[in-house]
């Protein structure tokens, strides 16, 4: 229930910075971009998150806007699910046999697009971002038979950050982050593909 709260709180979140974006028309001097990005891809544990953890997965979706005053900044509000199963080695080692972790991140940041490294066939941008998030937890703890041992759900919210590389086409980018939270931390790689939901040139 309570993670049912959380998604519904940010779709809203969601739907009140989209709204925002669309409140006024630009000046005609302005040109303004509002786009739609969904990506997918792999987790990789690090630190004592990959202790107990193996690769997970994981997919995303966020909003970002510019206008000609900020270009090449764009901010973004993104949403995430992600998914690790336990390692093996963990469970051959401890009373566990089966431990599990998702996470929910909400995260607002900034992208800056460099100067293209290639135009001539395909345009190819260098891009780094940097985020703050607001993430949900829960981790599943279950254990052998036989250990007197009682099985539960932990139920998580921390705070953490999020940095960035990747190289974009725009519509199609590929992109790296390390994801910073206390005692979870891990390195995202996502292809996303980026479409435009309003555009005024």
């Amino acid at each position: 229930m309570k993670l049912f709260n959380l998604i519904k709180y940010l779709i809203i979140v969601f739907i009140f910075l989209s709204s925002e974006f669309f409140a006024d028309e630009p000046p005609a001097s302005k040109a303004v971009g509002v786009f739609l990005t969904a990506g997918v891809g792999p987790r990789i544990p690090v630190g004592d998150f990959s202790n107990t953890t193996d690769l997970g997965y994981g997919i995303i979706a966020d909003i970002s806007y510019t206008d000609s005053d900020y270009l090449p900044f764009f901010i973004f509000a993104r949403l995430g699910f992600e998914q690790y199963p336990g390692s093996q080695d963990f469970y051959l080692s401890s009373d566990y046999s089966n431990f599990s972790t998702m996470i929910v991140p909400a995260s607002l940041g900034v992208r800056y697009y460099f100067s293209p490294l290639v135009e001539s066939i395909v345009l190819l941008i260098p891009v780094v971002e940097a985020s703050a998030s607001f993430t949900y937890m829960k981790k599943l703890h279950e254990f052998k038979i036989g250990t007197q041992r009682n099985n539960f759900n932990e139920e998580v919210l921390k705070f953490g950050a999020s940095a960035g590389v990747g190289i974009s086409m725009f519509i199609l980018e590929i992109i790296a982050h390390y994801n910073y939270f206390q005692s979870n931390q891990y390195i995202s790689f996502n292809l996303n593909v980026r479409l435009p939901l309003f555009v005024n040139l």
